[in-house]
């Protein structure tokens, strides 16, 4: 699921903001925050991947009572981070939504019936996927910049897609490696979109939700697909 810290109504007051210059950091410093947030997400996640944390959350609680907590708790946690221009409060929104989301990924992890070495595969695979579209969205600005519009509709296409799916399971397969490319585009398409941000430390912690999202999505997309690969 694609969610985003900012409405593009809020991203666009945002880009053109007056801020104060004692605000401002070096894209260094902008740059090595935004990506130790994302690291901070992801290595979250991964503590959460324990089987003994998975069971104590999942064997008390029922699926619709997670499923109100886990929404309750991501929108509010994009709300905080949208409207704050507090570093620290958005920290707060950004840990409001990794924990909820990383109990996910734990579950898909731990109960989905995947080995392991299609899990670290899966991993892997993330990992250097993630490494090359940060480049690329770093290293050729003017491409990204023209595929808002296109993945926002390649989303919309893929969400059909998966309804196809329940009808039609043959599909499945073909959807998801469609995801996979899709949130594989958006993590250089965001890395692109965070550099027009101005430089602070809350915009670099708004900016690491959106690419914690996007390689989350990833993963579990390459999950279901190296899954699927080693079963048949």
């Amino acid at each position: 699921m694609k969610m985003n810290s900012l409405s593009a109504e809020a991203r666009a007051k945002r880009l053109n903001a007056v801020v104060d210059p004692g605000r401002i950091i070096s894209l260094r410093a902008y740059n090595l925050i935004l990506t130790a947030a994302v690291l901070y997400g992801v290595a979250i996640n991964a503590i959460l991947c324990r089987e003994s944390i998975v069971r104590f959350v999942f064997d008390r609680v029922n699926p619709i009572t997670f499923f109100i907590i886990y929404f309750v708790m991501v929108i509010a946690g994009v709300i905080i981070a949208h409207r704050s221009e507090n570093p620290l409060v958005s920290f707060l929104g950004y840990n409001m939504i990794v924990v909820p989301v990383g109990l996910v990924v734990a579950e898909a992890v731990v109960l989905g019936g995947y080995s392991p070495s299609v899990v670290w595969h899966a991993f892997i695979t993330t990992a250097g996927v993630t490494v090359i579209m940060v480049a690329a969205g770093a290293l050729f600005p003017q491409f990204f910049e023209k595929l808002g519009s296109i993945l926002f509709f390649g989303l919309i296409g893929v969400l059909f897609g998966f309804l196809i799916s329940i009808f039609l399971p043959g599909v499945n397969r073909a959807v998801t490696i469609l995801c996979a490319g899709l949130f594989s585009l958006y993590i250089g398409y965001d890395v692109y979109r965070s550099q027009q941000f101005p430089h602070t430390v809350d915009n670099a912690i708004d900016s690491a939700i959106d690419i914690y999202l996007d390689v989350i999505n990833l993963f579990l997309n390459l999950l279901r697909i190296f899954g699927n690969a080693k079963d048949s």
